[in-house]
């Protein structure tokens, strides 16, 4: 029943404080009865009349008989006791409780009438009545007056309430005066040698270090388990009872009373007694430098107790009462009562209420942060930490004790930061974290709040104070200036774990449980779903935040912004991720132990998608394909890029739904100034990344994921995607195709990853990546002559230390990687596969300028000024086929292009004069007439202009008109410049060095101003002019025959226009020289008529 563990005897206590009241003026009117009508204290005296004949023999005590007069108690009531107090017994008893057998006996032998009940129900009438638990006791057994004492915190009556007061502070000196409490706890007591039950044996205070012993048992039970010795049942209830009882005054937990006195006195002086005012203000000052050890751990064990049974604290449980009944916390019938009654249970209850949008007390939630806090504080209060974290705390976090510091140390453990953790203790760690719930109000974790205040006093001085957004703040000025080492290292071991319980965010919880409970089939806050574990459920989130309309089963927009929140914060630190880090550890440990700078861990895992497991490839391949979507995701990169973000793509940025076009506004602006070392590096390797899988390319994937299902399955790299759409599109416009099997949409996109296959090819960084980064090996003295090395010893050049293809583009950067590649290819070191992917890249880019970057910038002003006819024919989704090079070539000949864009004209010039192949309007013309006269050059493929010539040598047997104006295209272009057809420029090396040494190279001078003017003869060229055919010697050193030849020569010449306009400016000289000289002529003839 519920008296078991109460005071059975204290009504017969009362009684003794009625007949000390009696005797004392000032009792009788401090408890005389009030204007309820309560019968004075004189009549009650009267109502003991017929004590039993034991203590009718100790009448005179019952008399006028004091304590003070006692010879035994005469000298400790002089040292201890105030004098005013000394004819009071009452006063004197409680001064005096616990320090002489004469006392206790006298206690007990009071304590031994049931008659004494009767007294409590004249005094406290109104109150049994208001009490329907108290009013329904059995009488006679001394049940009421203990029920009265469990519910004195309702008792309103004035004298009821002094009477059981003062009873309760003087029942609680002697554990063997509560009801039962001696029966129930004998063996245990004598198991552990807590004390003696014997009167004859007890010291100065030992009542009281017996609860304290016991205490301390049922805790060591708790945190040890199968090492403990095990509490009976009936004992531990009764222990917790006793604690439960002394929870509004510490001076009834007498251990602690006297263990703390001097504490009390130094920490909370001015700290009323009561309602656990008292115990409170200890808890706060407990890691204090003066707070003494003892003191410390009465207080420690005081807190476990509390932890257990959250009615130990009586703030607590008076501030909740309402509404741990009003949210049904402690109704479960099917918990068992030990869960039931445990501080983490009840945290974890009114904070779903409190997550849920429900209404708790201030009061409430203000005891509740309190308990939140010193759970954080220290972890000694959690018994399944002390249990399960023993060895990590040994091994890593030892003397680390106080303010939460060996929390955060097993924290970083868990990590993975110092070693490897225990799952029991992972475990429980996270219980710990989600019964504080510290991301509802970062005050609670000490150790984070002083480390980060002086970054929150910075960069978060505008949120207030204790507000959820705290965090969030925090963790979006990680990595930056404002961050300071400690702060980042402690919001890292609390994200960790916040991470993997999406209810731990609240900011996250509160947008996003409807559509978790819709899409996820979550229960409530402080409810588990085997289906769907609690780091499940953000996964199910984030994979319905980026479904399209059509798709369906979309998050509300508001928890998308949340869902993104959560993946901008988790893209700072892979350890964040709890699905990545448990799929990737070996991968993790393989490919990217040396990987420990910000950021660089998951770019590793990118960098090797293709030998990663398979399970932490699905996951890092799903994680690619949402930030192509999103790439505000890496915020990282954001923060790199955000001058050029501001500058060029400010627009993209600011849109709620990326969709892919942030990252391709970065990829065009590539080039301009505001694009900044971190920002590059971190745009290609994204693109690189992107190379490995179509999916990975946002736009791509959504305007050709049907096409590449149709023509090109089983395909996942991006680079073969590409190449063969390309193929199928080029195909179907040769054969002038009715309909295009490629879709519209997706050949304009194809378009975009064209270009940025060419500006960052993948597959041709991987093929001569040996060209590229080659280390130079060890190589022996030596010295270099014409790039190649030469031993000091025999002077010829050994062949298995040649000098190391670094060389070539060591120092390129990646947007001039190809260029550089270029000029190396015909160099006899350069590797065949390189040189064959290299060619392969040269024809792509002159098939259409738009994938040529170089050449696009350099004519930007020339392409739209002389070949507008092109682009208006021309549309996005088709290829140009070289047509808007082959009019800039034109272009070139008539020395009308800008120095940048000819420039860039002279390379391509040069290039496809060694490589049909790279002239698409050549190739496109002539390739019936290539394989009818010049199969054999053609099949040699050795890049000689070998098929150029034989073209130009056959000029006259060539059928198509088309093919025939190329090669006169060509024969054009060469006389303009000698320089842009490397065979004739080879052949005429030497007579260009002896004869044409002073003239500058360009516009056709070399060969045909020097050659031409100065006839040279036929004995003084070089005999390798022979190998030109479309060049004679005849033509070369003939003379003009006459003015009429002279003049087909010069309306021939390139430079006429020039030639002409001198012409014309030196008659017109000649003319205005006539004028002015006529005129003065005829001034003078008439000065001299004059005279």
């Amino acid at each position: 029943m519920a008296a078991c563990g109460r005071v059975e005897l204290l009504a017969l206590l009362l009684l003794l404080l009625l007949l000390s009241a009696a005797l004392c003026s000032r009792s009788v009117q401090a408890f005389k009865s009030p204007a309820n009508g309560a019968p004075p204290l004189q009549n009650l005296q009267l109502r003991v009349a017929g004590l039993s004949n034991a203590q009718a023999s100790q009448s005179r005590r019952s008399g006028g008989w004091k304590l003070a007069e006692e010879a035994a108690c005469r000298e400790d009531l002089t040292r201890l006791c105030p004098k005013h107090t000394w004819n009071n017994n009452l006063a004197v008893l409680e001064c005096l409780q616990d320090r002489k057998e004469l006392l206790w006996n006298y206690k007990l032998n009071l304590t031994t009438d049931s008659k004494f009940e009767s007294v409590a129900v004249e005094v406290c009438k109104s109150t049994i009545t208001e009490i329907k638990e108290c009013a329904e006791e059995e009488r006679g057994k001394g049940y009421l007056v203990s029920c009265l004492v469990d519910h004195r915190g309702n008792i309103t009556e004035y004298q009821c309430h002094q009477y059981i007061t003062k009873m309760t502070s003087i029942i609680f000196s002697d554990y063997r005066l509560i009801c039962g409490f001696m029966d129930k706890c004998v063996e245990d007591i004598n198991t552990l040698r807590c004390g003696s039950i014997n009167t004859g044996e007890k010291d100065l205070h030992s009542q009281g270090e017996v609860i304290a012993c016991l205490e301390r048992a049922l805790v060591r039970e708790a945190e040890q388990q199968d090492h403990a010795h095990t509490i009976q049942e009936e004992c531990k209830k009764a222990i917790m009872r006793v604690a439960e009882l002394s929870a509004d005054d510490f001076h009834l937990d007498r251990y602690l009373y006297f263990s703390c006195r001097d504490d009390r006195e130094r920490f909370c002086e001015n700290t009323q007694v009561g309602e656990g005012r008292v115990y409170k203000c200890l808890f706060n000052h407990k890691f204090e430098e003066a707070m003494s050890e003892k003191c410390r751990d009465a207080l420690t064990t005081r807190q476990k107790l509390i932890a257990q049974d959250y009615k130990v604290s009586y703030s607590l449980t008076k501030a909740c009462k309402a509404d741990l009944r009003k949210y049904r916390c402690n109704l479960d019938t099917n918990m068992p009562r030990v869960r039931e009654a445990r501080l983490s249970y009840l945290l974890l209850c009114l904070e779903s209420a409190v997550h849920r949008g429900r209404t708790v007390s201030g009061d409430c939630q203000g005891e509740m942060l309190d308990y939140r806090r010193m759970l954080m504080e220290d972890y000694s209060l959690s018994p399944e930490i002390v249990l399960h974290c023993r060895g990590e705390i040994d091994a890593h976090c030892s003397g680390l004790h106080r303010k939460g510091r060996t929390l955060h140390c097993l924290m970083r453990v868990s990590r993975g930061d110092k070693g490897t953790m225990d799952t029991l203790c992972q475990n429980a760690l996270q219980a710990l974290v989600q019964s504080a719930d510290p991301g509802a109000d970062y005050r609670i974790d000490r150790a984070l709040n002083e480390a980060c205040e002086s970054v929150i006093q910075t960069a978060c001085k505008h949120i207030r104070n204790g507000d959820p957004m705290i965090l969030s703040c925090l963790m979006e000025h990680l990595y930056t200036e404002k961050m300071v080492e400690d702060c980042e290292h402690r919001l890292l071991e609390l994200q960790y774990f916040i991470s993997r319980d999406w209810k731990l965010d609240p900011l996250l919880y509160r947008k996003c449980q409807s559509d978790a409970a819709r899409l996820c089939h979550t229960h409530s806050w402080n409810e588990t779903n085997e289906l769907m574990p609690h780091g499940a459920v953000f996964s199910c989130l984030y994979r319905h935040a980026y479904r399209t309309e059509e798709q369906g089963r979309r998050l509300s927009r508001d928890c998308k912004v949340e869902v993104q929140r959560i993946l901008h914060q988790r893209a700072l630190d892979v350890k964040l991720d709890p699905e990545l880090q448990k799929r990737c550890m070996t991968d993790l440990g393989k490919w990217c132990s040396e990987k420990t700078e910000t950021g660089q861990e998951l770019e590793c895992l990118q960098d090797h998608l293709e030998d990663l497991v398979t399970d932490c490839r699905d996951v890092v391949g799903n994680l690619t394909e949402l930030e192509s979507e999103d790439i505000q995701i890496e915020a990282l990169l954001i923060r790199a890029c955000e001058a050029l973000i501001q500058s060029h793509c400010h627009e993209f940025a600011d849109n709620q739904i990326d969709s892919g076009d942030l990252m391709e506004c970065l990829v065009q602006n590539k080039h301009q100034k505001e694009m900044n070392d971190k920002c590059s590096v971190g745009v290609t390797h994204f693109q690189l990344v992107q190379m490995k899988d179509f999916r990975f390319s946002y736009k791509f994937k959504m305007a050709c994921k049907d096409d590449v299902l149709k023509l090109c399955p089983n395909i996942k790299k991006k680079v073969d995607v590409v190449i063969c759409l390309s193929t199928t599109v080029r195909n179907d416009t040769l054969q002038d195709v009715k309909e295009q099997r490629v879709s519209l949409k997706c050949r304009k996109q194809l378009r975009v990853e064209e270009l940025e296959m060419v500006e960052l090819d993948y597959q041709l960084m991987r093929v001569c990546k040996q060209m590229i980064k080659v280390p130079v090996p060890f190589l022996p003295l030596g010295l270099f002559k014409n790039n190649q090395l030469f031993s000091l010893d025999s002077g010829r050049r050994p062949h298995s230390l040649l000098l190391s293809p670094q060389r070539f583009c060591s120092e390129a950067d990646a947007k001039n990687m190809l260029n550089c590649l270029k000029q190396n290819k015909n160099n006899e070191m350069m590797d065949p596969k390189c040189k064959q992917m290299i060619t392969k890249r040269q024809i792509t880019q002159n098939t259409d300028y738009r994938l040529n970057p170089v050449l696009r910038k350099a004519c930007k002003a020339d392409i739209p000024k002389f070949c507008q006819d092109i682009l208006r024919k021309a549309s996005d989704d088709s290829e140009l086929e070289g047509q808007v090079i082959s009019c800039l070539k034109l272009k070139y000949a008539d020395q009308r292009l800008s120095s940048d864009c000819e420039d860039q004209i002279r390379v391509i010039l040069q290039e496809s004069a060694l490589d049909y192949r790279l002239d698409p309007q050549l190739q496109l013309h002539c390739s019936e007439e290539i394989t009818r006269l010049c199969a054999e050059e053609a099949a040699a493929q050795e890049q000689t202009g070998q098929v150029e010539e034989c073209l130009k040598g056959n000029l006259l047997k060539l059928k198509h008109e088309a093919c025939k104006k190329e090669v006169l295209n060509m024969l054009k272009e060469s006389k303009a410049d000698i320089f842009v057809d490397p065979v004739l420029h080879t052949a005429c090396a030497l007579d260009l060095k002896h004869h044409c040494a002073a003239i500058p190279p360009g516009r056709g001078r070399p060969l045909f101003y020097s050659l031409y003017t100065l006839a040279i003869p036929l004995e003084h060229i070089n005999d390798h002019v022979s190998v030109c055919p479309s060049f004679s010697i005849c033509q070369v050193t003939r003379t003009a025959d006459g003015f009429v030849d002279l003049a087909a020569r010069v309306l021939q010449s390139p430079s006429k226009n020039y030639i002409l306009l001198m012409i014309a400016l030196a008659v017109c000289m000649l003319f205005l020289i006539g004028l002015l000289c006529g005129r003065i002529t005829k001034r003078v003839t008439r000065e001299l008529k004059d005279r």
